[in-house]
């Protein structure tokens, strides 16, 4: 039970973006379209979990025995970058289309400061409903839920762009400024999630 309510809250309750704000570069850059949306969120995902999956026994095992916890940003980034390195070869041979429409961003998920909030999380912190430090199981759920609420934003997002291309908007609010008051709106929504858990 305390693994869904570890996912439900990474996903709803403190979504990466909608309520931590952090990921913002590729959130409005990548959320033209559902098919790019979804390209990046996954690349993110399998990033997400694989890095967690790599930094939780580094630290527990490697760097926290050895006290070379002060090591632990430039490790973390070090693996983070690792595997952008792998997304960006495979996609490169294998889905070359969505490789040139993500462009730039691709390369960005190696500074997404949400992948290395998940992996600075699940070491630094209790986990909210056992308030002990997070097993390597519950890391991984945490990280499929982060990464999950990461995509859930840049679809939610890229459905309402979709719509906005339609809609009369004012001059002064056209472009970024208005992404950025939807994404307002939609924290606000987020908000009400936090009933959800106690």
């Amino acid at each position: 039970m305390n693994l869904f309510k570890i996912f439900i809250a990474a996903l709803l309750i403190d979504n990466v973006v909608l309520m931590r704000f952090l990921a913002l570069c590729p959130f409005i850059g990548m959320s033209t379209d559902e098919d790019k949306s979804i390209g990046m969120g996954l690349a993110v995902t399998f990033v997400t979990v694989l890095a967690t999956a790599v930094t939780w026994p580094i630290f527990r095992f490697i760097l926290e025995p050895l006290g070379l916890m002060f090591l632990q940003t430039l490790v973390f980034i070090l693996v983070i970058a690792s595997l952008v390195q792998l997304v960006e070869f495979f996609l490169k041979k294998s889905v070359k289309s969505l490789y040139e429409s993500m462009g730039i961003y691709l390369a960005l998920i190696t500074t997404n400061c949400g992948i290395l909030a998940v992996t600075l999380d699940v070491i630094n912190n209790n986990c909210v409903f056992t308030e002990k430090p997070y097993t390597f199981l519950e890391a991984i759920v945490y990280a499929i839920g982060v990464a999950m609420g990461f995509l859930l934003s840049m679809l939610l997002l890229a459905g309402i762009r979709r719509r906005l291309r339609t809609s009369p908007i004012p001059a002064f609010l056209n472009g970024t400024p208005v992404l950025f008051a939807a994404t307002a709106l939609l924290s606000i929504a987020f908000m009400g999630f936090k009933g959800l858990v106690k």
